[in-house]
This record gives structure tokens, C-alpha cells and sequence, in this order.
């Protein structure tokens, strides 16, 4: 094996997400200064990102869903780049670093946590007009323009456009589009009491979905609980419904319906990173059967990845791009990707590599579901929690105190845990802000236009 940090070993990791971060503190904490770690993420931090739906409601600043990697993980080398080629027959991966050359980085062990990125289908006007709800600046975009739109529906005559402004549309009902759609939905009737000129009459929220029911990890009960919850809060769900088309915020579903929309948020499904499944860019041995499994690196039990050749002994992977065995579950099963399955894959990459470094046999990835809880807005949840062999559902309040709870806890670093809890005090006190500020995309714009030239678009 050939090492290149003065004779410490070297682990790269792909990803400075939910499995980077973990598996970066717990080795660390292992192997302390014998183990020399670098971490190449675009993004300097890493986002929590069940938190997200709270960010587009106003609940948490979207700072305080962010762990800064260089400060959450001191004594690793932090790469802000994107990696272009993995070449594991040399252990080396090439990242390309913005406005600079690319550098070819040596490695002793990867570990890959590439995660997931949206799945969009050849629908026209989706690329142009919708925004997806996987980081931060897009929950933290939603929740700016749906406040700027209230307002700018207040003040104008034009009841073609204030019904255009009020109208969002949600497409996918899975857990991460339901709680964006609840929450915001939630946020929009705690702001219209400050808007006298409109009633909420006026506001239309659309979820559509291809299947037959929404928030699909839940029992058929919990589901059938969540749907008549929104819908009693006036939300309108297309079931078994296709977008066809959203061009210029027109939309048009497969139910035959048309309308228009300001607002498209699009959450119908992930794929894992396309880095993964081009040849030119990656060798590592992939699943390209289609299927819920498709572009994911085939794992072994023990988080190596493997291929027609057997596993490769220096190359690990968790994750939503990862196809792990649920050993929980039943032969067959994989886990599903989710943020409590890659927090404890990453701590189980960080002590399968200590005991390959220390010449030790491997240990399988083994847990059991915890449960699962969406929050649906303030006081409003639904899920189930698994304690020994029973499995209690959960609904309205406890289930909400229940996911926020959990959520805390798996939230990095005290700082972060203490400011969503400062977050959610304040909420309590003063009410959450009811203020957009989409103008932060183009913060030039105020001074272009004092100095007579018209605004540019960044």
C-alpha cells in the first residue's frame, strides 16, 4: 500500500455530508493524529437536511442547518471541489477546484458518500421553472418567494396574477415533499394575519404524486391520517397524477387540469451522483440494472464496495449512493437511504478502516430501523417508533415533539443544536418573520439602478 502523508496513512473521502462528517469525527477520534483524512465536498459545510422543511417555513435560519466542515472537523484537510474521475486501480481521484486547475489526489482508503441528486424527467418547463428542495439556499429561496409573493398579492389589482402568485404547486408526496408542503403551508396561514386584503380563500395549495398514496414509509393508517390532515387545512393532493408540462408556471396534470402557478417545487424522487455511473469518470463497479438500485455502488455487508471480481479492500461507500444490505431487515433488502442509516454507516466505515489498518477481520453494518417521523408543521406529525419488537405509531403533537427531538440530537456540533433550539424559542415568543428577501439573489441590483444602469441578473 503506498502512503503519502508522511507515512500516516491517507483516507479520502467523497462527500462532506451525513456519512463524510461521521466517519471523519470517529476516526479521528480512533486514530487521532496516526491517520492523515482529506474531504472533498463543492459545499464548505454539510446540511442537515431533514431540517430543510423547517428552513422553507421560517422555523430554523438556514445557517443553523449548516455544520461547517472546518470547523466540525479539525485536523482534516477540507477540499471545496468537485471530484471529475475516480481511478481506484491507482487510488487516486482527480477534483476540479472552481477557477483553479485540478489536482490528482493519492489515496490509501476512499471512502465515497456522494450522496443523491434530484431525479428530473424530461417534462417541458421543469428544468426552467421549478426549484428542487435538496439544500439549503433552495428551502431558504422557497420560503423568501413565497413571503414576497403574499405581499406582492396584497398589493395588487390584478386578480389574474394574485390568483397566479397565491397558487404553489409540490410535485412528489414522499416524506421530503409532504413536509416541505405542510410546513409551508403552515408558515402561509400564520403570515395572513398580517395581510387583511387577503383570506386564505385565496390560497391554493396542489401536491401531486404518481402513486396512489403520499408519505410511503408509513403504515396505510398513518398515510390515510396525514392526507385527511391536509386536506382539512385546505390542501388540494392529486393522487395517481402526473405534471405534464409546467412551462412559464402553466400547468397542466395528467387529471386534465390546468392552472397557474408562480411557485413549482420539485421533489418527485433522487437518483444517486451521475459521477458514479460514467464510465469515462468512474471505474468502480455500479448497479445498472434499472431499478430503485440503479447508478448506486454495489456494497458488501461490510460497506466495501465490490464488483464481479470480489470487493475492493480500500474502497468504502455509504450513503443515499450506496446499495447496502439491511441485515435488519431480511435477506434481500437494502437499506433505505435516509439520514439514520448514514450516520451509522459512516461511525461503521470509520472502525472497518482502524481494523484494516490494524490487520483485524471486518464487522458488518447491522441496525435496526429506529422508526420514522415527518412533521407536517407547527404541532402536527405523523410516523411510528420502534422500541424492542413493537412498533407505536405517533400523531399530531407527540409525533411532532418526537421528530423534533431526534432531529436535535442527530443535528452536529452543540453550537448548531443550540441555535435551532434558539430558533424554535424565539418562534415561540415573537412569532416566526414573516419577511422575504428574494432581492438576495441579485444584492447588486439597489446600487446598479441608483448608478442609472439597469439591473444585471447577479
Amino acid at each position: 500500500m503506498t502512503t503519502t502523508h508522511g507515512g500516516k496513512p491517507h483516507v479520502l473521502v467523497l462527500g462532506g455530508g451525513a456519512v463524510g462528517l461521521t466517519m471523519v469525527d470517529a476516526l479521528r477520534k480512533d486514530l487521532g493524529g496516526d491517520v492523515a483524512i482529506t474531504v472533498v465536498d463543492p459545499r464548505p459545510y454539510m446540511t442537515y437536511q431533514p431540517f430543510l422543511p423547517e428552513v422553507g417555513a421560517g422555523s430554523i435560519d438556514p445557517r443553523n442547518v449548516l455544520a461547517p466542515l472546518r470547523k466540525a472537523l479539525p485536523g482534516a484537510k477540507i477540499v471545496t471541489g468537485r471530484a471529475t474521475k475516480i481511478d481506484s486501480a491507482a487510488n487516486t481521484v482527480v477534483v476540479d477546484i472552481e477557477d483553479s486547475d485540478s489536482l490528482e489526489i493519492q489515496y490509501d482508503y476512499l471512502v465515497v458518500g456522494l450522496g443523491s441528486v434530484p431525479r428530473l424527467l424530461p417534462i417541458p418547463g421543469l428544468a426552467e421553472t421549478a426549484i428542487g428542495f435538496k439544500q439549503v439556499e433552495e428551502a431558504a429561496a422557497l420560503r423568501d418567494k413565497i413571503l414576497a409573493n403574499l405581499a406582492e398579492a396584497a398589493s395588487t389589482k390584478d386578480p389574474a396574477l394574485r390568483k397566479r402568485l397565491l397558487t404553489f404547486t409540490f410535485v412528489g408526496g414522499g416524506f421530503a415533499g409532504s413536509e416541505a408542503l405542510a410546513e409551508a403551508e403552515d408558515m402561509v396561514r400564520d403570515a395572513l394575519r398580517y395581510y387583511p386584503d387577503l383570506h386564505f380563500s385565496d390560497i391554493r395549495f396542489v401536491l401531486v404524486d404518481a402513486a396512489p398514496f403520499i408519505l410511503p414509509e408509513v403504515s396505510e393508517e398513518q398515510r390515510a391520517y396525514a392526507i385527511d390532515q391536509l386536506r382539512e387545512r385546505g390542501v388540494e393532493i392529486k393522487l395517481e397524477t402526473f405534471l405534464n408540462s409546467c412551462e412559464g408556471g402553466h400547468i397542466v396534470t395528467s387529471d386534465g387540469d390546468e392552472f397557474e402557478s408562480d411557485i413549482v417545487v420539485w421533489n418527485a424522487g433522487v437518483k444517486p451522483n451521475p459521477l458514479l455511473l460514467d464510465d469515462g469518470a468512474s471505474d468502480l463497479p455500479v448497479i445498472r440494472e434499472r431499478g430503485p438500485l440503479m447508478g448506486k455502488l454495489n456494497c458488501l455487508a461490510d460497506l466495501r464496495v465490490t464488483g464481479d471480481d470480489g470487493p475492493l479492500a480500500n474502497v468504502f461507500a455509504a450513503g443515499d449512493c450506496a446499495a447496502v444490505p439491511d441485515l435488519a431487515s431480511g435477506e434481500g433488502k437494502f437499506c433505505p437511504p435516509n439520514a439514520q442509516h448514514a450516520v451509522r454507516q459512516g461511525k461503521r466505515i470509520a472502525d472497518n478502516i482502524v481494523r484494516s489498518i490494524q490487520g483485524r477481520p471486518l464487522v458488518d453494518y447491522y441496525h435496526k430501523n429506529l422508526g420514522t417521523m415527518a412533521t407536517l408543521g407547527m404541532y402536527k406529525g405523523v410516523g411510528y417508533l420502534n422500541i424492542g419488537d413493537k412498533r407505536i405509531d405517533l400523531r399530531g403533537i407527540p409525533a411532532w415533539a418526537a421528530a423534533r427531538a431526534y432531529h436535535l440530537y442527530a443535528m452536529p456540533t452543540i453550537g448548531r443544536k443550540a441555535a435551532v433550539v434558539a430558533d424554535w424559542v424565539g418562534g415561540i415568543i415573537s412569532r416566526r418573520d414573516i419577511i422575504g428577501i428574494p432581492q438576495s439573489s441579485t444584492p447588486r441590483a439597489a446600487f446598479e439602478l441608483a448608478a442609472g444602469k439597469s439591473p444585471s441578473a447577479k
